[in-house]
């Protein structure tokens, strides 16, 4: 049985970019990529082997992992349920806007334009 990937979740604010993974099932892969910017990843639930240049490194929750730019990076689960996130600073590129799932804001703290906003960045 070939590993899946790991279901995705996005949000950007205030230019930090914050992308969830939940890794349903140990083994399942988020493939090789690399950054033009450090970046760092945070493992709040369960335990991933980062693989990068061929080297392996298994870091277990809570931690926080440091990505060093331009390097190819893997993440592979090794435990059911893991959860990381990938924060980040977006430091380029034109109109660079928030991108918050509209479940995620809770009532009072953002105008319904701000929710119409994102709901269209996300769903179109």
């Amino acid at each position: 049985m070939m590993p899946n990937k790991p279901e995705i979740s996005l949000s950007c604010v205030s230019s930090v970019y914050v992308r969830q993974m939940t890794f349903r099932t140990a083994g399942d892969i988020e493939h090789g990529h690399a950054h033009k910017f450090d970046h760092q990843t945070l493992i709040c639930k369960g335990s991933v082997k980062v693989i990068t240049e061929g080297k392996e490194t298994v870091f277990n929750a809570p931690h926080i992992v440091f990505i060093r730019k331009e390097k190819i990076h893997e993440l592979v689960a090794m435990e059911d349920d893991t959860v990381c996130y990938c924060i980040h600073a977006l430091r380029d590129g034109d109109d660079v806007c928030d991108i918050v799932p509209p479940e995620s804001i809770p009532l009072g703290a953002g105008s319904e334009e701000a929710f119409k906003v994102a709901k269209s960045l996300l769903y179109g």
